[in-house]
Protein backbone atom coordinates (compact mmCIF):
# COMPACT_ATOMS: atom_id res chain seq x y z
CA UNK A 1 0.00 0.00 0.00
CA UNK A 2 2.64 2.23 0.71
CA UNK A 3 5.12 1.84 -2.00
CA UNK A 4 1.73 2.41 -4.30
CA UNK A 5 1.30 5.55 -2.96
CA UNK A 6 4.84 6.58 -3.13
CA UNK A 7 4.50 5.40 -6.85
CA UNK A 8 1.27 7.64 -7.52
CA UNK A 9 2.89 10.90 -6.10
CA UNK A 10 5.77 10.40 -8.55
CA UNK A 11 8.73 9.71 -5.61
CA UNK A 12 11.59 7.57 -6.96
CA UNK A 13 12.27 4.46 -5.79
CA UNK A 14 15.15 4.25 -3.38
CA UNK A 15 15.42 0.22 -1.46
CA UNK A 16 17.11 -2.45 -3.10
CA UNK A 17 14.43 -3.83 -4.74
CA UNK A 18 12.38 -1.11 -6.30
CA UNK A 19 10.42 0.75 -3.47
CA UNK A 20 11.32 -2.13 -0.61
CA UNK A 21 14.51 -2.88 1.40
CA UNK A 22 13.26 -6.85 2.39
CA UNK A 23 15.58 -8.53 5.14
CA UNK A 24 15.45 -12.11 6.59
CA UNK A 25 14.69 -12.28 10.25
CA UNK A 26 14.43 -15.28 12.32
CA UNK A 27 11.57 -15.43 14.57
CA UNK A 28 11.19 -17.21 17.79
CA UNK A 29 7.91 -17.78 20.15
CA UNK A 30 8.04 -18.92 23.87
CA UNK A 31 5.88 -21.60 24.35
CA UNK A 32 4.51 -20.82 27.73
CA UNK A 33 2.61 -23.94 28.27
CA UNK A 34 5.79 -25.63 27.67
CA UNK A 35 7.90 -23.91 30.07
CA UNK A 36 8.57 -23.89 33.58
CA UNK A 37 10.87 -21.87 36.57
CA UNK A 38 11.26 -22.08 39.93
CA UNK A 39 13.27 -20.37 42.63
CA UNK A 40 15.83 -23.24 44.31
CA UNK A 41 18.43 -22.13 47.34
CA UNK A 42 20.09 -25.63 48.87
CA UNK A 43 17.53 -27.96 48.81
CA UNK A 44 13.90 -25.70 48.63
CA UNK A 45 12.29 -25.34 45.56
CA UNK A 46 9.68 -22.82 45.29
CA UNK A 47 7.62 -23.15 41.93
CA UNK A 48 6.98 -20.20 39.68
CA UNK A 49 4.46 -19.22 37.33
CA UNK A 50 5.29 -18.51 34.16
CA UNK A 51 2.50 -15.64 33.44
CA UNK A 52 1.66 -14.27 36.38
CA UNK A 53 5.32 -14.04 37.87
CA UNK A 54 7.61 -14.51 35.42
CA UNK A 55 7.93 -13.69 31.40
CA UNK A 56 10.38 -15.26 29.41
CA UNK A 57 12.08 -12.88 26.10
CA UNK A 58 11.75 -13.57 22.68
CA UNK A 59 13.92 -11.38 21.31
CA UNK A 60 17.04 -12.98 22.05
CA UNK A 61 17.76 -16.89 21.38
CA UNK A 62 16.69 -18.60 24.53
CA UNK A 63 18.74 -21.68 26.08
CA UNK A 64 16.65 -24.89 26.62
CA UNK A 65 17.88 -25.48 30.16
CA UNK A 66 19.50 -22.76 33.05
CA UNK A 67 20.40 -22.79 36.08
CA UNK A 68 22.14 -19.94 37.57
CA UNK A 69 23.02 -17.67 40.98
CA UNK A 70 21.04 -14.73 41.23
CA UNK A 71 22.51 -10.86 41.47
CA UNK A 72 20.69 -8.05 42.04
CA UNK A 73 22.61 -5.10 40.43
CA UNK A 74 20.59 -2.08 41.38
CA UNK A 75 19.60 -0.33 38.24
CA UNK A 76 22.09 -2.25 36.00
CA UNK A 77 23.42 1.26 34.27
CA UNK A 78 26.78 1.09 32.38
CA UNK A 79 27.72 4.72 32.16
CA UNK A 80 31.04 4.83 33.89
CA UNK A 81 31.69 8.60 31.44
CA UNK A 82 29.56 10.10 33.60
CA UNK A 83 30.65 8.10 36.90
CA UNK A 84 27.93 5.52 37.46
CA UNK A 85 28.49 1.91 36.76
CA UNK A 86 26.32 -1.23 38.36
CA UNK A 87 28.51 -3.46 36.83
CA UNK A 88 31.91 -2.09 38.12
CA UNK A 89 33.50 -4.68 40.06
CA UNK A 90 30.90 -7.23 39.58
CA UNK A 91 32.06 -10.88 39.11
CA UNK A 92 28.83 -12.35 37.25
CA UNK A 93 30.26 -15.12 35.71
CA UNK A 94 27.75 -18.32 35.49
CA UNK A 95 25.41 -15.99 36.91
CA UNK A 96 22.16 -13.55 36.39
CA UNK A 97 21.73 -10.19 36.81
CA UNK A 98 18.56 -8.73 38.28
CA UNK A 99 17.90 -4.59 37.81
CA UNK A 100 15.06 -2.15 38.32
CA UNK A 101 14.30 0.19 35.68
CA UNK A 102 15.17 3.58 36.69
CA UNK A 103 18.14 5.73 37.44
CA UNK A 104 20.02 8.58 39.48
CA UNK A 105 17.93 11.80 38.76
CA UNK A 106 21.42 13.56 38.59
CA UNK A 107 21.50 11.50 34.84
CA UNK A 108 19.85 13.15 32.18
CA UNK A 109 17.12 10.98 31.02
CA UNK A 110 18.71 10.31 27.58
CA UNK A 111 21.83 8.67 28.97
CA UNK A 112 19.87 6.59 31.44
CA UNK A 113 18.06 4.98 28.60
CA UNK A 114 20.91 4.40 25.88
CA UNK A 115 22.24 2.46 29.20
CA UNK A 116 19.30 0.27 28.43
CA UNK A 117 18.91 -2.87 25.75
CA UNK A 118 22.37 -3.68 23.91
CA UNK A 119 24.41 -1.56 26.20
CA UNK A 120 22.60 -3.60 28.84
CA UNK A 121 23.52 -6.55 27.62
CA UNK A 122 27.37 -5.84 26.37
CA UNK A 123 27.83 -5.19 30.05
CA UNK A 124 26.47 -8.14 31.50
CA UNK A 125 28.28 -10.48 29.02
CA UNK A 126 31.50 -8.35 29.56
CA UNK A 127 31.12 -9.16 33.17
CA UNK A 128 30.47 -13.12 32.76
CA UNK A 129 26.78 -13.11 33.06
CA UNK A 130 24.89 -15.70 31.52
CA UNK A 131 21.27 -14.22 31.38
CA UNK A 132 19.44 -11.25 32.79
CA UNK A 133 15.72 -10.07 34.15
CA UNK A 134 13.98 -6.85 34.49
CA UNK A 135 12.02 -5.46 37.01
CA UNK A 136 9.90 -2.61 36.56
CA UNK A 137 8.97 0.03 38.55
CA UNK A 138 5.16 0.64 38.84
CA UNK A 139 5.17 3.75 38.47
CA UNK A 140 6.81 3.80 35.38
CA UNK A 141 5.03 0.81 33.82
CA UNK A 142 3.03 1.81 31.10
CA UNK A 143 1.75 -1.75 30.27
CA UNK A 144 -0.10 -3.29 33.01
CA UNK A 145 1.05 -7.08 33.90
CA UNK A 146 -2.01 -8.79 32.30
CA UNK A 147 -1.44 -7.00 29.38
CA UNK A 148 1.66 -8.06 28.80
CA UNK A 149 0.65 -11.86 29.59
CA UNK A 150 -1.72 -11.22 27.40
CA UNK A 151 1.18 -10.34 24.61
CA UNK A 152 3.33 -12.86 25.52
CA UNK A 153 2.49 -14.64 22.87
CA UNK A 154 4.01 -12.46 20.15
CA UNK A 155 6.97 -14.23 18.52
CA UNK A 156 10.17 -11.99 18.99
CA UNK A 157 12.34 -11.63 15.83
CA UNK A 158 16.02 -10.80 15.51
CA UNK A 159 17.95 -10.45 12.37
CA UNK A 160 18.55 -13.59 10.39
CA UNK A 161 22.56 -12.67 9.84
CA UNK A 162 24.02 -13.17 13.81
CA UNK A 163 27.15 -10.33 12.76
CA UNK A 164 23.81 -7.90 12.65
CA UNK A 165 22.63 -9.17 16.21
CA UNK A 166 23.45 -6.89 19.77
CA UNK A 167 23.30 -9.96 21.67
CA UNK A 168 25.41 -13.51 20.10
CA UNK A 169 24.05 -17.07 21.55
CA UNK A 170 21.86 -18.13 23.91
CA UNK A 171 21.24 -15.93 26.99
CA UNK A 172 18.63 -15.90 29.39
CA UNK A 173 15.87 -12.82 29.26
CA UNK A 174 13.17 -12.53 31.61
CA UNK A 175 10.90 -9.92 33.20
CA UNK A 176 9.18 -10.51 36.19
CA UNK A 177 6.12 -9.20 37.84
CA UNK A 178 6.65 -6.48 40.19
CA UNK A 179 3.64 -7.52 42.28
CA UNK A 180 5.42 -10.72 43.16
CA UNK A 181 9.04 -9.47 43.59
CA UNK A 182 9.85 -9.81 46.79
CA UNK A 183 10.18 -13.69 46.10
CA UNK A 184 13.46 -13.06 44.19
CA UNK A 185 14.62 -10.83 47.31
CA UNK A 186 13.37 -13.23 50.35
CA UNK A 187 16.61 -14.21 51.05
CA UNK A 188 18.53 -11.85 50.52
CA UNK A 189 17.81 -9.57 53.96
CA UNK A 190 16.76 -7.06 51.56
CA UNK A 191 12.67 -5.91 50.34
CA UNK A 192 12.15 -5.19 46.75
CA UNK A 193 10.16 -2.02 48.86
CA UNK A 194 13.43 -0.79 50.00
CA UNK A 195 14.64 -0.76 46.30
CA UNK A 196 11.31 1.10 45.23
CA UNK A 197 11.71 3.95 47.43
CA UNK A 198 15.16 4.49 46.35
CA UNK A 199 14.45 4.51 42.66
CA UNK A 200 10.95 6.50 43.52
CA UNK A 201 13.66 8.85 44.99
CA UNK A 202 15.90 8.70 42.10
CA UNK A 203 19.01 7.71 44.77
CA UNK A 204 21.63 5.14 43.79
CA UNK A 205 21.03 1.88 44.77
CA UNK A 206 23.61 -0.80 45.99
CA UNK A 207 23.67 -4.36 44.27
CA UNK A 208 23.23 -7.44 46.43
CA UNK A 209 23.29 -11.22 46.42
CA UNK A 210 20.32 -12.40 46.24
CA UNK A 211 21.07 -15.93 47.74
CA UNK A 212 19.24 -18.00 45.46
CA UNK A 213 19.14 -19.56 42.10
CA UNK A 214 16.96 -19.47 39.29
CA UNK A 215 16.04 -23.08 37.54
CA UNK A 216 14.61 -22.52 34.14
CA UNK A 217 13.42 -24.40 31.04
CA UNK A 218 12.31 -22.35 28.05
CA UNK A 219 10.62 -24.05 25.46
CA UNK A 220 10.94 -21.93 21.89
CA UNK A 221 9.43 -22.28 18.12
CA UNK A 222 11.99 -20.48 15.65
CA UNK A 223 11.77 -20.00 12.01
CA UNK A 224 12.16 -17.20 9.43
CA UNK A 225 10.61 -14.98 7.77
CA UNK A 226 11.15 -12.18 5.24
CA UNK A 227 9.91 -8.38 5.73
CA UNK A 228 10.59 -5.39 4.06
CA UNK A 229 11.43 -1.09 4.75
CA UNK A 230 9.81 0.92 2.37
CA UNK A 231 11.67 2.98 0.84
CA UNK A 232 10.96 6.66 -1.71
CA UNK A 233 13.64 9.26 -2.21
CA UNK A 234 12.48 13.17 -3.50
CA UNK A 235 15.44 14.61 -5.44
CA UNK A 236 16.92 17.30 -3.75
CA UNK A 237 16.87 20.73 -6.35
CA UNK A 238 21.19 21.89 -5.54
CA UNK A 239 23.13 20.25 -7.61
CA UNK A 240 25.55 19.84 -4.85
CA UNK A 241 23.40 19.53 -1.33
CA UNK A 242 21.21 16.75 -3.64
CA UNK A 243 23.62 14.08 -3.23
CA UNK A 244 22.56 14.42 0.60
CA UNK A 245 19.79 12.84 2.14
CA UNK A 246 17.18 13.49 4.84
CA UNK A 247 15.47 10.34 6.14
CA UNK A 248 12.03 11.05 7.50
CA UNK A 249 10.74 7.46 9.23
CA UNK A 250 7.74 5.82 10.42
CA UNK A 251 7.26 2.03 11.40
CA UNK A 252 4.74 -0.07 9.29
CA UNK A 253 4.41 -2.29 12.11
CA UNK A 254 2.23 -3.22 15.20
CA UNK A 255 1.73 -6.20 17.61
CA UNK A 256 0.50 -8.41 14.66
CA UNK A 257 -2.46 -11.53 14.96
CA UNK A 258 -4.38 -11.48 18.31
CA UNK A 259 -3.54 -15.13 19.90
CA UNK A 260 -5.49 -14.57 23.20
CA UNK A 261 -8.75 -15.88 21.27
CA UNK A 262 -10.74 -13.10 23.03
CA UNK A 263 -11.33 -9.78 21.02
CA UNK A 264 -10.74 -9.10 17.50
CA UNK A 265 -8.67 -11.27 15.57
CA UNK A 266 -5.41 -8.54 14.89
CA UNK A 267 -3.83 -5.41 17.13
CA UNK A 268 -5.31 -2.51 15.08
CA UNK A 269 -2.16 -0.16 15.84
CA UNK A 270 -4.10 3.06 15.05
CA UNK A 271 -2.12 5.70 16.91
CA UNK A 272 0.86 3.39 17.23
CA UNK A 273 2.04 3.36 14.37
CA UNK A 274 -0.40 3.82 11.43
CA UNK A 275 -1.10 7.75 12.21
CA UNK A 276 2.90 8.06 11.86
CA UNK A 277 2.65 6.05 8.64
CA UNK A 278 -0.29 8.41 7.70
CA UNK A 279 1.74 11.62 8.41
CA UNK A 280 4.45 10.45 6.28
CA UNK A 281 2.47 10.06 3.83
CA UNK A 282 0.80 13.34 3.52
CA UNK A 283 3.90 15.10 3.99
CA UNK A 284 5.31 12.77 0.63
CA UNK A 285 2.48 13.78 -0.97
CA UNK A 286 2.50 17.48 -0.33
CA UNK A 287 6.35 17.98 -1.06
CA UNK A 288 6.24 15.99 -4.43
CA UNK A 289 3.09 18.13 -4.91
CA UNK A 290 4.69 21.46 -4.31
CA UNK A 291 6.34 23.46 -6.65
CA UNK A 292 9.55 24.43 -5.03
CA UNK A 293 11.80 21.59 -4.07
CA UNK A 294 14.25 21.03 -0.90
CA UNK A 295 17.63 21.52 -1.74
CA UNK A 296 19.17 18.21 -0.28
CA UNK A 297 17.50 14.92 -1.12
CA UNK A 298 14.27 13.54 0.83
CA UNK A 299 14.26 9.43 1.95
CA UNK A 300 10.30 8.34 3.01
CA UNK A 301 11.96 5.38 5.00
CA UNK A 302 9.05 3.34 6.31
CA UNK A 303 10.47 0.86 8.31
CA UNK A 304 9.41 -2.72 9.74
CA UNK A 305 10.12 -4.45 13.08
CA UNK A 306 9.79 -1.00 15.17
CA UNK A 307 8.09 -3.36 17.94
CA UNK A 308 10.61 -6.29 17.73
CA UNK A 309 13.39 -4.28 19.06
CA UNK A 310 14.07 -0.94 16.00
CA UNK A 311 15.00 -3.94 13.51
CA UNK A 312 13.77 -2.31 10.39
CA UNK A 313 15.55 1.02 11.07
CA UNK A 314 18.76 -0.40 12.60
CA UNK A 315 18.84 -2.28 9.24
CA UNK A 316 18.58 0.74 7.33
CA UNK A 317 20.37 2.78 9.44
CA UNK A 318 23.65 0.05 8.89
CA UNK A 319 23.15 -0.94 5.51
CA UNK A 320 21.19 1.88 4.01
CA UNK A 321 20.56 2.18 -0.07
CA UNK A 322 22.15 5.33 -0.48
CA UNK A 323 25.88 5.65 0.31
CA UNK A 324 26.05 5.81 4.48
CA UNK A 325 27.94 9.44 4.97
CA UNK A 326 25.03 10.87 2.29
CA UNK A 327 22.60 10.62 5.65
CA UNK A 328 22.72 13.89 7.47
CA UNK A 329 19.83 13.78 9.34
CA UNK A 330 16.67 11.30 10.66
CA UNK A 331 13.12 12.86 11.68
CA UNK A 332 11.09 10.21 13.21
CA UNK A 333 6.91 9.85 13.56
CA UNK A 334 5.96 7.34 16.05
CA UNK A 335 2.81 7.71 18.29
CA UNK A 336 2.61 11.65 18.14
CA UNK A 337 -1.04 11.00 20.31
CA UNK A 338 -2.93 13.79 18.63
CA UNK A 339 -5.19 13.83 21.76
CA UNK A 340 -5.71 17.54 22.89
CA UNK A 341 -4.42 21.12 20.91
CA UNK A 342 -0.71 21.31 19.20
CA UNK A 343 0.55 24.16 20.51
CA UNK A 344 3.64 22.42 22.33
CA UNK A 345 6.03 20.25 20.84
CA UNK A 346 7.84 16.95 22.47
CA UNK A 347 11.46 15.96 20.59
CA UNK A 348 13.26 13.71 22.01
CA UNK A 349 17.06 14.63 21.16
CA UNK A 350 16.54 18.21 21.02
CA UNK A 351 19.86 19.40 22.57
CA UNK A 352 22.04 16.74 21.58
CA UNK A 353 22.58 18.39 17.95
CA UNK A 354 22.22 21.61 15.48
CA UNK A 355 19.11 19.39 14.37
CA UNK A 356 17.84 20.38 17.69
CA UNK A 357 18.22 23.81 17.11
CA UNK A 358 16.90 23.80 13.79
CA UNK A 359 14.14 22.85 15.46
CA UNK A 360 13.53 24.80 18.03
CA UNK A 361 13.80 27.67 15.33
CA UNK A 362 11.01 26.04 13.36
CA UNK A 363 8.70 25.53 16.69
CA UNK A 364 9.03 29.33 17.68
CA UNK A 365 8.05 30.23 13.92
CA UNK A 366 5.01 28.02 14.64
CA UNK A 367 3.78 29.25 17.73
CA UNK A 368 5.10 25.83 19.45
CA UNK A 369 6.29 25.51 23.08
CA UNK A 370 8.99 23.01 23.04
CA UNK A 371 8.79 20.80 26.66
CA UNK A 372 10.87 18.54 28.37
CA UNK A 373 10.73 14.46 28.06
CA UNK A 374 7.84 14.68 31.49
CA UNK A 375 8.75 10.77 32.40
CA UNK A 376 12.59 10.26 32.06
CA UNK A 377 12.04 6.73 33.51
CA UNK A 378 10.16 5.49 30.70
CA UNK A 379 13.10 5.16 28.36
CA UNK A 380 11.57 6.76 25.32
CA UNK A 381 14.59 8.10 24.18
CA UNK A 382 15.74 4.60 22.69
CA UNK A 383 12.20 3.07 22.09
CA UNK A 384 11.67 4.07 18.61
CA UNK A 385 13.46 4.31 15.51
CA UNK A 386 15.69 7.45 15.90
CA UNK A 387 18.00 5.70 18.29
CA UNK A 388 19.05 3.63 15.53
CA UNK A 389 20.13 6.38 13.11
CA UNK A 390 22.13 8.33 16.59
CA UNK A 391 23.59 5.01 17.14
CA UNK A 392 24.99 4.95 13.52
CA UNK A 393 26.14 8.47 14.05
CA UNK A 394 23.51 10.30 12.18
CA UNK A 395 21.36 13.39 14.30
CA UNK A 396 17.93 12.41 14.84
CA UNK A 397 14.59 13.59 16.38
CA UNK A 398 11.40 11.87 17.56
CA UNK A 399 7.92 13.81 17.78
CA UNK A 400 5.02 14.24 20.10
CA UNK A 401 2.65 16.35 20.73
CA UNK A 402 3.32 18.13 24.16
CA UNK A 403 2.60 17.41 27.69
CA UNK A 404 3.67 18.36 31.61
CA UNK A 405 3.87 16.17 34.56
CA UNK A 406 0.77 17.23 36.69
CA UNK A 407 -1.57 18.46 33.92
CA UNK A 408 -4.96 17.51 32.24
CA UNK A 409 -2.95 16.29 29.37
CA UNK A 410 -0.76 14.04 31.29
CA UNK A 411 -3.90 12.38 32.35
CA UNK A 412 -5.34 11.80 29.26
CA UNK A 413 -1.80 10.22 28.01
CA UNK A 414 -1.75 8.09 31.11
CA UNK A 415 -5.21 6.91 30.40
CA UNK A 416 -3.96 6.33 27.11
CA UNK A 417 -1.16 4.29 27.91
CA UNK A 418 -3.66 2.06 30.45
CA UNK A 419 -6.16 1.55 28.22
CA UNK A 420 -5.23 1.70 24.44
CA UNK A 421 -1.70 1.16 24.07
CA UNK A 422 -1.01 -2.22 22.75
CA UNK A 423 -3.83 -3.40 23.49
CA UNK A 424 -6.98 -3.97 20.97
CA UNK A 425 -8.33 -0.19 21.77
CA UNK A 426 -5.97 1.29 19.72
CA UNK A 427 -8.54 1.28 17.06
CA UNK A 428 -10.33 3.75 14.72
CA UNK A 429 -13.32 3.99 17.00
CA UNK A 430 -10.90 6.82 19.82
CA UNK A 431 -11.19 10.01 19.78
CA UNK A 432 -8.63 11.82 18.00
CA UNK A 433 -7.84 15.76 17.43
CA UNK A 434 -7.55 15.18 13.49
CA UNK A 435 -7.14 19.19 12.74
CA UNK A 436 -4.67 18.80 15.31
CA UNK A 437 -2.75 16.18 13.43
CA UNK A 438 -2.90 18.18 10.37
CA UNK A 439 -1.35 21.23 12.12
CA UNK A 440 1.34 18.44 13.54
CA UNK A 441 1.55 17.12 9.83
CA UNK A 442 2.23 20.64 8.65
CA UNK A 443 5.04 21.79 11.56
CA UNK A 444 6.99 18.37 10.36
CA UNK A 445 6.68 19.54 6.47
CA UNK A 446 7.91 22.72 7.09
CA UNK A 447 11.05 21.32 9.59
CA UNK A 448 12.02 18.83 6.95
CA UNK A 449 12.42 21.53 4.26
CA UNK A 450 14.21 23.71 7.12
CA UNK A 451 17.08 20.82 7.78
CA UNK A 452 16.90 20.07 3.93
CA UNK A 453 17.87 23.69 2.85
CA UNK A 454 20.25 24.33 5.58
CA UNK A 455 23.61 25.69 4.25
CA UNK A 456 25.69 23.39 6.80
CA UNK A 457 24.45 19.62 7.58
CA UNK A 458 23.46 19.38 11.32
CA UNK A 459 26.43 18.10 13.58
CA UNK A 460 26.53 16.76 17.31
CA UNK A 461 27.33 19.56 19.90
CA UNK A 462 30.79 19.20 22.02
CA UNK A 463 28.64 18.21 24.99
CA UNK A 464 26.40 15.38 23.87
CA UNK A 465 27.50 11.72 24.49
CA UNK A 466 26.28 10.52 21.15
CA UNK A 467 28.73 12.67 19.42
CA UNK A 468 31.30 9.38 20.33
CA UNK A 469 29.02 7.45 16.94
CA UNK A 470 29.89 10.29 14.28
CA UNK A 471 32.21 8.43 12.08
Amino acid sequence: YAAQKFRAYGLKPAGTKGYLQPMTFTEQRVLANQSSASLTAGGEVQPLRVGEDILFGARILQPKMIEAPLVFIGYGLHLPEVGYDDFAGQDLKGKIAVYVNGGPGDIAAELKAHSRGSETWRAAQAAGAVGLIALANPKSMDVPWVRQIQNSGQPGMFPADDALNDVRGHVFSASFNPAQAEKLFARSGHSFAEVLALADAAKPIKSFDLAQSIRAQVATQTSQVVSANVVAKLPGSDPKLAAEHVVVTAHLDHLGLNTTGKGAPYYPGALDNAAGVASVLEIARDMAAAKARPKRSVLFVLVTGEEKGLLGSKYFAGKPSVPPASVVADLNMDMALPLWTFDSVLMYGVDESTLGDTARKASKAAGLEVVADPYPDRNSFIRSDQYSFIRAGVPALAFKFGFKPGTPRAEIEKTWRATRYHALADDLSQPVEKAEAAKFNAFLGKLIFAVADEPERPRWKDTSFFKRFAK
